[in-house]
């Protein structure tokens, strides 16, 4: 399972030019479900992005979660975060995991994002979507579990 992780100022998503989620600030978490991961993992990596601290308290360190500042995350299923590209130039995803399974899990991910506390908008799973968003700092965390 993996997940890349951003903090953003804003961020909009849209399918076929409809919007369907947006956040005024908080995380953009970008998740990838790989052949054989299970929903214990899924809830250990929603609890650790939930308290993630990423977010500058008073002396400008960055020691507050999203759930401290009041921010929110736009959680986006992402296949495409286990592309393997060591073998000439066009990914393989043969370790992504199929919709079918991958989607329960997905959506069990966001489920314990919310139970910790945290305001959640998700994606489209499987559809082509539009993503705008305003990185903040930028700060990046990548999560590989």
């Amino acid at each position: 399972m993996k997940a890349v992780v951003q903090r953003v100022k804003q961020t909009s998503l849209r399918v076929s030019g409809e919007l369907i989620s947006e956040i005024p600030f908080g995380l953009i978490v970008y998740f990838g479900v790989k052949k054989g991961d299970t929903l214990e993992q899924a809830e250990y990596l929603a609890n650790k992005i939930a308290k993630l601290r990423v977010f500058e308290d008073e002396n400008g360190k960055m020691n507050k979660s999203v759930i401290d500042v009041g921010g929110e995350i736009m959680s986006v299923s992402q296949f495409t975060l286990y592309g393997d590209v060591s073998h000439g130039n066009r990914p393989s995803f043969t370790e992504a995991e199929i919709p079918a399974v991958a989607e329960p899990i997905y959506d069990y991910f966001c489920e314990k994002l919310k139970s910790n506390g945290v305001a959640v908008k998700k994606g489209m799973f499987g559809a082509d979507m539009k993503i705008s968003q305003l990185s903040d700092g930028p700060v990046t965390i990548i999560y590989d579990i």
